[in-house]
């Protein structure tokens, strides 16, 4: 699953997956269903998340659509919200700050001897630390969708306390051999949201 082309929402009636894309054309579809079938279970997902999104699908499908959230608004890009947010003094384009740093003599020690002096190693080395968070994060927000969505749908499914060890430890061969007997849409969707936590992990530097 490409977090690029990841839907916005996902419906699923019990193990079939009924929509996916954005929030009204998912609840459109889902309240399609539930008004040909008055007693089905339908869960509507976060496509990123897997957080379930409650939704009020009692009376006609205009009333419905009008309780959803204004999904419309505008938002401003981030490039434009950091053209004008406010800098800081220093060199206009990269807001330098000036700030105390306390550190040991032998450290100053080091950071003198790297090349451009210690502001510039002390940079380097703040933007090193933050990539290696920021990837840890997006492996464990990817892990935490997988197992989100496998909790609600397969949590009485063969092997799932198998397959969820295996998410965890990163193990893609044997996560898929463990959902394999899953029903078609649940695998497929419980797949692509779990590889997308094997391929952030497998990059390079994001174990550091």
């Amino acid at each position: 699953m490409n977090p690029e082309s990841d839907p916005a929402c996902v419906a699923f009636e019990g193990d079939r997956r009924i929509a996916s894309g954005d929030l009204r054309a998912v609840v459109r579809a889902a309240k399609a269903t539930l008004d040909r079938a008055r007693d089905a279970s339908i869960i509507v997902f976060d496509g990123n998340t897997s957080a379930t999104i409650e939704i009020d699908f009692r009376g006609s499908m205009a009333d419905v659509l009008a309780r959803l959230p204004d999904d419309a608004r505008a938002q401003i890009p981030a490039e434009a919200a950091a053209a004008s947010a406010p800098r800081g003094p220093g060199r206009p384009k990269l807001g330098v700050v000036a700030r105390e740093v306390t550190l040991l003599p032998r450290h100053w020690e080091w950071l003198a001897r790297q090349p451009g002096g210690a502001s510039v190693a002390i940079r380097k080395l703040v933007e090193q630390a933050s990539r290696t968070g920021e990837d840890k994060d997006r492996i464990r927000q990817a892990q935490e969708a997988a197992y989100r969505f496998m909790s609600v749908t397969s949590g009485n499914r063969p092997h799932y306390e198998e397959a969820i060890r295996a998410l965890f430890a990163g193990d893609a061969i044997r996560f898929e051999q463990r959902i394999a007997e899953w029903p078609d849409d649940i695998r497929a969707h419980t797949s692509g949201l779990a590889e997308r936590a094997f391929r952030l992990a497998a990059q390079p530097g994001a174990s550091g």
